[in-house]
This record gives structure tokens, sequence and C-alpha cells, in this order.
């Protein structure tokens, strides 16, 4: 039975996620917006996924759940590679729609988009220029959510996402406000673990965790 802290007052077993963010793409590295665009990990990138998929195989995982894009499944596919799981891909996991601003850095952004930038930043219900809100991200991701959750008490689950998936359910778990996402920083390859109650209340173990990483 895992541990738990007296005051949250749960009861019974959580289901636990670990959040894997992506290995490094050549998008990350030049840090542009990077949402539906399909990109592949980079050498350095693999070589992430597989520290990552070293410090996990150890840990007691039941299921492997990822976004469908490339490098989220080629991420997962070095943990499944390690734990003999399958991975199973859930589309509510994948990263934000940029819509006009995908591929551009975010200086790009600032320089064309001025006025759209500084309502974005200030209101989740704004979306880029044929793209997707944070708050229609968030629906999604707490929609795809539910669906791992379901009938999976005491389970350990992976899920392989994205930045703002991931900032989505930390947020969430905190109850904290849809601005507290541009006050997180989240590395490539990076693990966060949240336990989920049933009867409500969810914990944040650990956040941008890149231990894994140091070697």
């Amino acid at each position: 039975m895992r541990a738990r802290t007296a005051w949250t007052g749960a009861q019974g077993e959580p289901v636990v996620t670990m959040l894997l963010r992506h290995g490094q793409t050549p998008m990350s590295v030049q840090k542009r917006y990077a949402g539906r665009s399909d990109a592949p990990l980079t050498d350095a990138g693999v070589a992430q996924a597989a520290a990552a998929a070293k410090r996990l195989a150890p840990a007691g995982i039941d299921a492997i759940v990822a976004s469908p894009l490339q490098r989220t499944v080629q991420t997962a596919e070095q943990v499944a590679a390690v734990t003999g799981l399958p991975v199973v891909t859930e589309d509510g996991f994948r990263e934000t729609d940029f819509g006009a601003w995908e591929g551009l850095t975010f200086a790009e952004v600032r320089e064309r988009w001025p006025s759209e930038m500084k309502a974005w930043l200030a209101d989740p219900e704004v979306a880029p220029p044929c793209g997707e809100s944070f708050a229609a991200v968030s629906e999604r991701v707490s929609a795809a959510l539910r669906r791992v959750l379901a009938g999976r008490t005491g389970q350990r689950i992976l899920i392989v996402s994205h930045v703002t998936p991931i900032k989505t359910l930390v947020a969430a778990a905190l109850l904290a406000p849809p601005a507290a996402l541009f006050r997180m920083h989240l590395d490539v390859a990076a693990l966060c673990e949240i336990d989920w109650y049933a009867d409500g209340p969810a914990v944040l173990r650990s956040y941008n965790d890149t231990a894994h990483l140091a070697s």
C-alpha cells in the first residue's frame, strides 16, 4: 500500500500517474512552438528516452499511455522495450494546436502578432489564430485522464505526453489557476508523479525530475 499524507483525508488506494515528457526534438532545441508537428526525436532525444526507461524499469508500471505523435510514441517505446508493456495511444494527451504559430519562436510570434499574443497570455479562452485555446486543451486532457483512471485503482500508469498537457494535469492536481502554466518549467524527458484518489483529492509527488539525465 502506498504511504499517504494524513492531511489529505483520502480513502483507499490512488491511481498513480507517472508523467513523462518526450525527449528532445529539433524543434525543442530551437525553442519553437511544436503542437501538431510530428517531429521525431533527435539522437539525443532517443538517449534521453532510454535513460528515462532505465529509471522506470523497476517502477512497477502497469500500463503505458502516450500521445499519438511520433516524439511521444518513440519515447514510450523505449519504456515498452524494458517493461514488456504495450504502448496505448490516447489522442487527448496530444500537444496544443498552435495554429498559425506552429514552428515559430516566441519572439517571432510576438513580432508578428503582438496583440493576439498579449490576449493569449492573458486569457486561457483565447486561442492562437486557427489554433486551440488552453481552456480547450484542459477539457480534452481532463477527459483523457478520466478515461485512463477508470477502473485502475492501485495501479501505476505511465503517461508520455507534452509540455502543455503535463502542466495542465499538474495544475489540476494543485487546484491552480490556468495562469499557473506560465509559471512552470518542464524539461525534455522530465518526470512528474501524481496520485489521484477516487474520492477527489490529488497529491503531487514530484515535478520536473531529471535525475536520470544527470549521468
